[in-house]
């Protein structure tokens, strides 16, 4: 054994000692996961982009609904439902800020019928700590920002996302405990009935 050999060796043995690349779940999987998620709740993390951190409970009904309750003592609530999504700050008695769902991309994940393999709507598709990662964007209205799904591969699992919105701030949400199939009324999910009960 020569001595460039003598050196290979080891580190030969290394390389094939190491676990195998994770293979990347293809979009057409990921696609199929997300049009199977009719609806689910979870328990989630945010973290906001002045590294702050809240905790809650999310609900999620297809297509087009989403709700964010924040832990007590933190009232503070974000709704999607009607094609608008609400934000009612609890140290404010003003009536929630509203603007168009399509306006962020979370919009994405909530569409009647996800494609992940549309045209210019995935700008990244890797694998990353043993998950697979997609950022996406509408390919319509790129300006709107992008979502970064995170998803385990074993099974095929959503297990958290960043939104980088048009300034650039990146709020990432940390999902655990997610049960899916859950039956969810549409009330949670209605904005004019939350200002009502809020005495707005």
């Amino acid at each position: 054994m020569n001595r460039r050999t003598a050196l290979m060796a080891p580190l030969l043995a290394l390389v094939f000692a190491l676990p195998a690349r994770a293979e990347l779940v293809p979009l057409a999987d990921l696609s199929a996961y997300l049009n199977g998620l009719t609806t689910a709740e979870a328990d989630f993390t945010q973290i906001n982009a002045d590294g702050s951190i809240s905790n809650g409970r999310l609900y999620i009904r297809r297509p087009g609904r989403v709700r964010f309750e924040y832990a007590p003592p933190d009232r503070s609530l974000v709704m999607a439902g009607g094609g608008q999504v609400a934000i009612f700050d609890a140290k404010s008695n003003q009536p929630p800020e509203q603007y168009p769902l399509r306006r962020t991309p979370l919009n994405l994940i909530l569409a009647e019928r996800v494609d992940l393999g549309t045209a210019k709507m995935v700008v990244g598709h890797y694998e990353a700590q043993d998950t697979t990662r997609v950022v996406a964007q509408d390919p319509e209205a790129p300006e709107y920002g992008t979502i970064e799904l995170v998803f385990s591969r074993d099974p095929v699992a959503l297990t958290s996302w960043v939104i980088t919105d048009d300034l650039g701030n990146r709020t990432t949400i940390v999902l655990d405990r997610m049960v899916t199939g859950v039956n969810l009324p549409a009330s949670l999910f209605n904005i004019t009935q939350e200002v009502e009960k809020r005495g707005g």
